[in-house]
């Protein structure tokens, strides 16, 4: 990988499109951040139970479950702007009905799980097109630059939204967080919506189930790509249980509430920004192999939660974990972009997703259980073997360890 440097990557955004697909990440992921902490203490409060949030909280990913290798593949056969927004629109719809459910004092646990389904659904066709969209955006030798400012407008708007989200939630409530997030994605899409991308690949004349194939036959050619799927599917199950339901139920009980918990949460964002610049300036030879041993950072989170600390340290060791995931996350996505046929890519990008979170509904439906059963400190430290164990298989393989960095060139 080309070695760009902060100054060099900065001139991406006197770009107009990129500009315009930067702005959309800072505005769209700004109300993403709001949600989960606004749903996970709206459903508290609503039920009183960690079991019946863990229900409707796992409703979004099982959408994203249902529709990703449809929404990959349609992604590669269509426009993948078009997709882009058509899911951002879907997105919108399904938030405002989520707020208002909240405002007016309707919502029930059925209805919050059906629109939560809906919006995974969403998420389920924009991951794989989006994945596939920034080589349209940028030159190939921009790509890690590129990530890594997108992934800076993520998580700077993760940072902003989760600590506004705990204010948000203890002030006005949960309907008016969630409506922040559905104008986002309204945003989000008009500017998706004005971007010129370079001309998409046009992929082979086959059926949809021969395109299906395609993708899944690239996928399983690059071991180090489908060991760590597998890996993240344990990995993603456990960090999904902790920072969408466990996470938020320890600070209500433990930690002073939504407040505690949204600047938590905003050190997690802040460590990403931070990772985000780093990566701008990193050469890696071996980028899997780095990337892997990194992931055992993750398992500082529910380390932080076990006793649980004071919310300071938990600040503290939830940022190197932030800080560590994004640049594991750039240099994933860099290396996916640059190893996987660009006609490929959204569908190579679908089976990818959906084998990471492929078991995370059932891994935030048993940690809620497990919350409840034996208690949040024997909960944290299966989230944390959950974390290492899977970490340290991999490093046994070959090609993680081995694979070099693709050379960008134009």
């Amino acid at each position: 990988m080309s070695n760009p440097g902060i100054r060099e990557g900065l001139k991406l955004l006197s770009q107009r499109d990129f500009a315009r697909l930067f702005f959309a990440y800072l505005v769209s992921y700004f109300g993403t951040a709001m949600t989960p902490i606004a749903l996970a203490f709206g459903v508290l409060e609503l039920t009183g139970s960690a079991s019946e949030s863990a229900i409707v909280i796992a409703a979004s990913t099982m959408g994203q479950i249902t529709v990703i290798l449809i929404g990959g593949t349609l992604a590669d056969r269509t426009s993948r702007q078009t997709v882009i927004v058509c899911a951002d629109v879907i997105a919108c719809c399904s938030q405002l009905m989520m707020a208002f459910l909240f405002i007016s004092g309707t919502a029930t646990v059925p209805m919050l799980a059906m629109l939560m389904f809906v919006t995974g659904c969403a998420f389920g066709f924009h991951q794989p097109a989006s994945t596939g969209f920034i080589p349209q955006i940028v030159k190939r030798e921009e790509l890690q630059a590129a990530n890594a400012l997108l992934g800076a407008a993520r998580n700077s708007s993760i940072t902003l939204g989760a600590a506004l989200a705990g204010v948000l939630v203890a002030t006005v409530g949960a309907g008016v967080t969630i409506l922040i997030d559905a104008l986002s994605f309204a945003v989000s899409a008009i500017l998706i919506l004005t971007l010129s991308p370079r001309i998409q690949e046009a992929t082979e004349d086959a059926s949809f189930f021969d395109d299906l194939k395609a993708g899944w036959s690239e996928f399983i050619r690059h071991k180090w790509l489908w060991t760590i799927v597998i890996q993240f599917s344990i990995i993603v199950a456990a960090l999904d249980a902790i920072n969408g339901l466990l996470g938020p139920a320890i600070a209500r009980e433990q930690l002073g509430g939504a407040v505690a918990w949204g600047i938590i949460a905003a050190s997690m964002g802040l460590g990403t920004l931070i990772g985000g610049l780093i990566v701008m300036k990193i050469h890696v030879q071996r980028p899997m192999l780095l990337a892997t041993i990194l992931v055992f950072t993750f398992s500082l989170e529910p380390i932080a939660l076990y006793l649980p600390f004071e919310v300071w340290l938990i600040c503290i060791m939830f940022f190197i974990s932030g800080l560590c995931g994004q640049i594991f996350g750039v240099l994933w996505y860099t290396t996916l972009q640059t190893q996987v046929p660009p006609h490929l890519l959204s569908r190579v990008s679908a089976y990818d997703h959906l084998g990471s979170i492929g078991i995370a509904p059932l891994g935030i439906v048993v940690g809620g259980f497990l919350y409840e059963g034996i208690g949040p400190q024997y909960t944290m430290l299966i989230c944390a073997g959950a974390i290492i164990i899977p970490t340290l298989l991999v490093l046994c393989i070959d090609d993680v360890r081995n694979l070099r960095s693709a050379t960008l060139t134009s």
